[in-house]
């Protein structure tokens, strides 16, 4: 590696970063309890701080006074810009979040979790991986650029969010307020994670999401049981009903027309998958379950990324304290979270959703279906120059060509790259058992190492793309 533009930079700097990232780690910048506001906010002026430290321009947080359309308030964002390439080299936007997730369980965690601790190569601390660490790394990648050369045969900016844990509920009314000043040719994200340490890969899509809560009443109130139970509808027994129906002995999600836009993958995407290695009894270990089900006929790689998924996240009614209330429940509450995949839309599976619900409900049942919000799927062709770019670029630094993937998370990247025109890429370096979302989140820290190393050798080589690429 020390042929690598960072290279010597990376062995100088390493205590340094480290110390960094342990600063920025002990902020707890929890965007969904509004009693860490103030957390968040200073999470947004020490990224803002980092960017200066870096080299870029007009860095400036963009604040809560800003609003979205709902007229709520924008969880401080950061940009920053360094624009010294002039008007013929292409445009970089690098994409992350700044804020993290709630930490509960707070027993479960080994170490408190905005107390970072490394152990055995790993940094444990909540946002290590997701995303403070990911988002250090490409602004070191910048600094030592920068310091090393002078100057980047790119024009880059710099969008670090802080709703991402939350939704991202004003993002896109950001994006669409400063779609000029964001235009760009090329979106780096770095919010992702590769197979393994030694198995490099990029991931070339996000799955959408459209998500519902459906509230049924059976009765006015709750009956007596032994005076009515055995003649009324029990809403407890018609919502698990309509949750089993949801799909069928097979795995394959029944709502009429849900798979009609779903395409097959490429044969090299095909190939690719199936080269991941995968290991059933550590998969069920990482997920502490003791077996695995979903859609027959596909692998678990492919139900997870590849396609779309259907799943009942609640379902509440009755009675649930201790001992028992003889009662045939009144009301019984639904909730569904459906991963949509390349063409699948929110709208039109929102609909066929509530088409298929309505077949399920009993004459004189009441029920109100709740959107909670949607977001669209991704996808960025494996052949667009600025993947085949960023292949090469990853390859350098880990000696191996990278295997493509699909995410099945959801985010904000969909909005990104239409509502800013521009292809979006992949550079993230997490690991699956890194703990993302859950306690002991860690960032292994060879991974940060050599992601340094190819967010560098990535800017470089995105020098010698033709703008409009």
């Amino acid at each position: 590696m020390d042929d690598l533009a960072l290279a010597g930079y990376l062995e100088r700097s390493k205590d340094r970063i480290l110390a960094t990232l342990c600063d920025w780690l002990r902020i707890p910048s929890i965007s969904a309890d509004p009693a860490h506001a103030g957390d968040v906010a200073n999470s947004a002026e020490f990224c803002a701080r980092l960017l200066r430290e870096a080299g870029l321009h007009e860095v400036e947080i963009i604040r809560a006074d800003a609003v979205g359309a709902d007229g709520a308030g924008l969880a401080p964002a950061v940009y920053g810009e360094w624009l010294g390439a002039g008007d013929g080299a292409p445009t970089v936007l690098v994409y992350g979040h700044h804020d993290v997730q709630p930490v509960d369980p707070l027993d479960e965690w080994t170490s408190p979790p905005f107390e970072p601790l490394v152990v055995n190569g790993l940094l444990l601390a909540r946002g290590s991986c997701d995303d403070k660490g990911q988002v250090l790394m490409q602004t070191e990648a910048v600094r030592g650029l920068l310091g090393e050369m002078g100057a980047l045969p790119v024009n880059l900016k710099f969008l670090i969010e802080g709703e991402e844990e939350v939704g991202s509920p004003h993002f896109e009314d950001l994006l669409e307020r400063e779609r000029e000043r964001l235009a760009t040719d090329v979106i780096v994200v770095s919010d992702t994670t590769m197979v393994a340490p030694d198995i490099p890969s990029t991931t070339l899509s996000m799955r959408g999401l459209v998500c519902f809560d459906v509230a049924l009443r059976t009765a006015k109130s709750d009956l007596h049981s032994g005076l009515w139970g055995g003649t009324v509808p029990n809403a407890a027994l018609l919502a698990a009903r309509i949750a089993a129906s949801l799909h069928d002995g097979l795995g394959r999600v029944t709502v009429p027309g849900f798979y009609d836009r779903v395409r097959e993958l490429s044969d090299e995407e095909t190939r690719s998958l199936g080269s991941v290695p995968f290991d059933e009894a550590e998969f069920c270990s990482q997920a502490g379950v003791a077996y695995l089900e979903g859609e027959a006929g596909r692998t678990p790689y492919e139900r997870t990324g590849t396609r779309p998924t259907a799943e009942v996240t609640g379902l509440h009614a009755g009675y649930g304290g201790p001992g028992m209330k003889t009662i045939v429940p009144a009301t019984a509450n639904i909730k569904v979270a459906i991963r949509l995949v390349p063409d699948q839309s929110p709208e039109e599976i929102a609909a066929l959703f509530r088409t298929w619900l309505a077949a399920h409900i009993p004459e004189g049942v009441e029920v109100t279906v709740t959107p909670l919000g949607g977001v669209a799927p991704l996808l960025t062709p494996l052949d667009h120059p600025a993947v085949q770019t960023l292949c090469g670029a990853i390859e350098r630094v880990w000696d191996k060509k990278p295997l493509f993937t699909r995410s099945g998370g959801s985010g904000p990247e969909e909005a990104l790259g239409r509502v800013l025109g521009a292809p979006v890429t992949f550079l993230g370096v997490g690991l699956p058992g890194d703990n993302f979302h859950a306690p002991n989140e860690r960032l292994e820290l060879d991974q940060l190492w050599r992601g340094i190393l190819a967010a560098g050798e990535l800017l470089l080589d995105l020098g010698t793309l033709k703008v409009g690429q």
